[in-house]
């Protein structure tokens, strides 16, 4: 494993003058060092709480690592221990390392109420502890933690909060058994320079190798940390060599310098620490002493069958179930994921890599993902592979003149609305800016503007495409207008939209609604809100947002609405008979910019569970539609009914235009809930009414379902356009196409 070589520095958290090892610290971080620890000495009144302090300094810097050097476990509760470093983990972006000591000075210890143990005791209480606060950070596994040990017990402890990142375990160690205890059990290594004799650097060395073998690690896992001290007038370049010799005969990779003079520290990262760098790339032939650590035994281990991991392209970043950041790509917005890989190319080249390697394994379930959100779940897998497009995410406006712009699949709808908002422009996309642009306009893309401006698919000009076989091509009406015409409404089924030229339309200030109603007659409710919203200018879009109905609660509706006016006369005429449809138990409404309605947080997606959603495209909230809605939200399987306005902009394109159909829709309703048997049978009334599907929405796309989406006539045309396309069905995962007559089942 090659760790990348790093410094650090070491610093003395006095009381007498707490704000000078905070601005220490922050002098530590200007000067590039990687990483800043403090003595933990609980028992010191001289010295301020090294936990405190690190969480102050967290907050004063912005790029350091942090770590205590190293904690004082005997005086800290090792499940407190684990929360309190996960949360400093989260609330610094993924900075800190845990370093751990077994503990010494036992009078002290003893004199603040810590048990005093034998140095053999010391060894089992840490092994304990570790046990405990590896558990506690291992969210993903079912249960409690419990841990019956001699001297630390927890029963059924709460696991969590998960860290940012996984967070490495350094022990301070310096004695034969508890080096092969770091062998056994730890990530890292620290011991100080001056105490190392007996045994030396090569001994401690071979017993923790030893050990890491005999519980069956690559001892290269263990990473081998060092303070080391400052002499006063030592020649910098005698220093250099002497460190690099270390690193390149006892595989340090991270020298941690102790010392609180400013002057010492800037002249250590100077002067030093480069010409280290320099001698160890010199010795290697050239190879920088920064490359990326390889993956360790424990994260190997998580690995899934069938995955040949070694034939992953080395420049693609590609992360597995072990490794850092996985909890932030393995699951969408709502659903829970367990991919075997998530490969991310940054560019065209490297999705056709990815492609690639999907392509030799045809028996795994691919997902392609543009950013996560997908409602139906198919952005992710479990076992297989998704193709992660958040890269591939530049904005760029290529004709001013007819506010034409170039977007990658990766861009979210909020980042396009806030690029275009300068130029006073807008793109129809969907009611949530979290959402990427790849798959809404692959599907169809029902939003704010739908009304007044049509889907987003309406407004694509031309779309730069990626084949099964890695073929780029670009579709436009005038280049394979049929593949063009099959992707705007059933792309993800076709191939991997690398860009899309879209063309904006003229959007300033707009209004923005929200409207509480009293809906205990909900049949006549919906029939009221469809009347009103058909009546309606076509400035106006308006959602549903409805839970189901509980026993003694009066039933209540969001309604959402974007007027596309700034005129106070226009947007209180085009919004009045909307409130007028039911009691209004609160109301806001506010003139906004568009990025407004399109804002969207920026945390990571970690749904769990596997919800069930069904989605049908229907013209009219008729007294039966309404019914079938309240016997529905009575029934208790769909938590959340939702509602979307389609009609207008969006009914003026013929219904053969676009692989997209139900263009005579008024309404797209969609239902979500736990239980997919329980929701079919009282989603089956209300599916009668249907005049077409909105995939985005349906977790299950069984041929049937296919059918009810795609009209006969639009079928036979999407068929023929896949067996050309994709004859093989290798984008079966998304819409499979392949379920039904003419084409290829598996790839």
């Amino acid at each position: 494993m090659n760790h990348p070589l790093e410094f650090g520095a070491f610093l003395t958290p006095t009381a007498a003058q707490p704000g000078a090892v905070v601005e220490l610290s922050t002098l530590v971080e200007r000067l590039g060092y990687d990483l800043v620890t403090f003595q933990d000495h609980p028992y010191q009144a001289s010295f301020l709480d090294t936990w405190t302090l690190m969480s102050y300094v967290a907050a004063k810097t912005e790029r350091i690592r942090i770590a205590p050097n190293v904690l004082n476990l005997p005086l800290r509760p090792p499940a407190v221990v684990a929360r309190a470093a996960a949360s400093l983990d989260l609330l610094s972006n993924g900075r800190f390392d845990l370093g751990l000591g077994a503990g010494a000075f036992w009078d002290a210890i003893a004199s603040m109420g810590g048990a005093r143990l034998t140095p053999g005791q010391g060894i089992t209480a840490l092994e304990e502890a570790i046990t405990i606060i590896r558990g506690i950070w291992q969210t993903d596994a079912p249960g409690g933690v419990t841990v019956d040990g001699r001297y630390h017990r927890v029963a059924g402890a709460q696991r969590g909060p998960a860290p940012e990142h996984p967070i490495p375990i350094i022990v301070g160690a310096l004695k034969p058994k508890m080096l092969a205890l770091t062998g056994r059990l730890a990530d890292g290594w620290l011991p100080s320079q001056p105490y190392l004799r007996d045994p030396t650097l090569t001994e401690a060395n071979k017993i923790i190798d030893d050990a890491a073998v005999g519980a069956g690690r690559d001892p290269s896992e263990v990473r081998r940390l060092l303070n080391v001290m400052p002499v006063p007038g030592r020649d910098p370049a005698d220093w250099a060599e002497e460190l690099s010799g270390l690193v390149l005969t006892e595989q340090v990779s991270l020298f941690i310098l102790a010392s609180d003079d400013p002057r010492t520290l800037q002249g250590f990262i100077e002067n030093v620490a480069p010409a280290v760098r320099e001698l160890v790339t010199a010795e290697r032939g050239g190879t920088s002493p920064a490359s990326p650590a390889a993956r360790s035994t424990a994260t190997l281990a998580h690995r899934r069958p069938g995955i040949s991991y070694d034939d992953i392209p080395a420049n693609l970043a590609a992360i597995e179930p072990g490794d850092a950041g996985y909890r932030d790509v393995r699951s969408t917005y709502l659903r829970g994921g367990s991919p075997a890989v998530v490969l991310q190319p940054t560019s065209v080249a490297e999705v056709a890599e990815a492609l690639e390697f999907a392509r030799k394994h045809p028996d795994a379930v691919l997902a392609l993902r543009s950013r996560g959100h997908g409602i139906s779940g198919r952005s992710t897998n479990d076992g297989g592979i998704v193709i992660d497009l958040r890269h591939l995410d530049s904005i760029e406006v290529i004709d001013e003149e007819r506010r034409l712009v170039r977007i990658g699949p990766g861009a979210s709808w909020s980042d396009v609305a806030t690029a275009l908002a300068p130029y006073g422009w807008a793109v129809s996309s969907g009611d949530y800016g979290g959402v990427g642009v790849g798959g809404l306009a692959t599907a169809g893309g029902i939003g704010w503007l739908a009304r007044q401006n049509g889907l987003t698919i309406d407004h694509i000009e031309a779309v730069e495409l990626m084949l099964a076989d890695g073929e780029v091509v670009r579709v436009d009406a005038d280049h394979d207008p049929e593949l063009f015409w099959a992707m705007r409404g059933a792309g993800s089924a076709l191939g991997i939209a690398t860009a899309f030229e879209i063309i904006a339309d003229p959007v300033g200030l707009v209004a923005f609604a929200q409207l509480t109603f009293d809906a205990t007659d909900v049949a006549g409710f919906f029939e009221r809100f469809g009347r009103a919203v058909e009546a309606a200018p076509r400035s106006l879009t308006a959602n549903i947002m409805m839970g189901s109905s509980r026993r003694g609660s009066p039933s209540q509706a969001l309604v959402m609405a974007l007027v596309d006016s700034d005129d106070e006369g226009e947007i209180l005429s085009a919004l009045q008979p909307l409130a007028d449809i039911a009691p209004l138990i609160g109301q806001d409404v506010r003139l906004q910019r568009y990025t407004d309605a399109m804002m969207a947080s920026t945390d990571p997606h970690r749904g769990q569970g596997q919800p069930a959603g069904r989605s049908i495209l229907i013209d009219h909230f008729t007294a039966e539609v309404g019914q079938n809605i309240a016997a529905l939200l009575e029934s208790g399987t769909a938590g959340v009914l939702s509602v979307r306005s389609v009609g207008g902009a969006v009914s003026d394109v013929a219904a053969d235009a676009t692989a997209y159909a139900g263009r005579s829709a008024n309404f797209a309703v969609v239902a979500l809930g736990s239980n997919n048997a329980a929701l079919d049978s009282a989603w089956a009334p209300l599916e009668r009414h249907a005049v077409g599907a909105y995939l985005s929405f349906e977790t299950q796309l069984d041929a049937r379902r296919l059918r009810l989406t795609f009209p006969p006539a639009t079928l036979e045309r999407l068929q023929a356009v896949k067996s050309r396309v994709d004859p093989h069905n290798v984008f079966r995962d998304n819409i499979n196409l392949g379920q039904l007559d003419g084409v290829t089942k598996t790839g």
